[in-house]
């Protein structure tokens, strides 16, 4: 009986010590794996859409001072709009 529980305690700490073991091949293989940041790169196209969101920013600025209701009273209009005395 002390045999049997010998080889069976010995072989279950070989299995444990087994699969405890970390496979660099597969960590090394995640890391190659993942793609190179260009952080110039990153840099200039960031730069890039904040350059293009102030210009239509700008644009729309222009836009919406062109639309702009003129609310100043045309004294024509006002001679129209007197036309009591017919």
């Amino acid at each position: 009986m002390k045999k049997l529980t010998f080889a069976l305690v010995g072989t279950a700490a070989l299995l444990t010590a087994a699969c405890n073991r970390g496979n660099e091949d597969q960590v090394n293989n995640a890391e190659v794996n993942q793609p190179a940041s260009d952080l110039n790169a990153l840099a200039n196209d960031a730069a890039n859409v904040a350059n293009e969101a102030e210009a239509l920013n700008a644009q729309a600025q222009n836009l919406a001072n062109e639309s702009a209701d003129d609310n100043t009273v045309n004294p024509k209009d006002a001679d129209e709009q007197n036309v009591s005395g017919m």
